[in-house]
């Protein structure tokens, strides 16, 4: 089974929700039959590279709130990441473009470290206090310390069109699944969970997707040739 999860670095429900699948997946029987695919979702993508904020201003400008309530949200925040094990920064976080850092994690499924550097990503960006953003070296060290080669990665960061297309492509894919917003999860293109949900929801869905999946139906002539792990086989005359 398949599970695809549409998510921004940016989003701080998206680093509480990861923790609270990966929960629910845990204790799942067949955990490891599950293949998880991480897909790109910006909720700003027109921003450009170097138009970096704090969050708090952030906040207030987009939503129009007051400057205490965006502090009462991001504490609520701190306190739901808490309740999930991970650490989060209330104050001095900044907010930027994720495009880059998008783009680097389809660089790194090709060899399998998406997961490691997404993680990576996520603690930098809510739990440490040196910026993600417009910062191509910090984002090289945390390539780097997910196991991707350092050369490799700056010439990603070097020419804008590298796996631009393919982070382009998730998007409209989200926007064609009806996902206005993330997190957003697709299990085996059946069911959709949106948003951080408790792990017991995941749970759930888990269950439902793996329960209701359809058997393949052979068609043709089972004896026909073929190859398998014992070899393949040979026509005798």
């Amino acid at each position: 089974m398949r599970v695809e999860i549409w998510s921004d670095i940016a989003c701080p429900w998206c680093y509480v929700g990861k923790a609270r699948f990966e929960k629910a997946l845990a204790a799942f029987p067949h955990r490891d039959e599950v293949e998880v695919v991480h897909r790109s979702f910006e909720l700003d993508p027109g921003r450009a590279k170097d138009d970096v904020q704090p969050v708090l201003t952030m906040l207030t400008a987009k939503y129009g709130m007051s400057e205490a309530q965006a502090r009462a949200g991001e504490d609520n925040l701190g306190a739901q990441a808490a309740a999930e094990g991970l650490d989060y920064r209330t104050r001095g976080r900044d907010h930027g473009s994720t495009f880059d850092m998008h783009r680097l994690l389809h660089l790194a499924r090709e060899s399998g470290r998406q997961e490691k550097l997404l993680d990576a990503f996520y603690r930098a960006n809510f739990a440490e206090e040196r910026s993600v953003f417009a910062d191509d070296e910090r984002l090289v060290e945390l390539a780097v310390a997910a196991g991707l080669d350092a050369d490799t990665a700056r010439a990603v960061l070097a020419d804008p069109t590298a796996y631009a297309d393919e982070v382009r492509a998730d998007e409209r894919e989200a926007a064609e699944l009806g996902a206005s917003g993330v997190p957003f999860f697709v299990l085996d293109r059946a069911y959709g969970v949106s948003g951080a949900q408790p792990a017991e929801v995941f749970t759930r869905a888990l269950t439902q997707a793996w329960g209701e999946r359809t058997p393949l139906k052979p068609i043709g002539d089972g004896d026909a040739e073929a190859c398998g792990p014992d070899g393949c086989a040979v026509p005798r005359s």
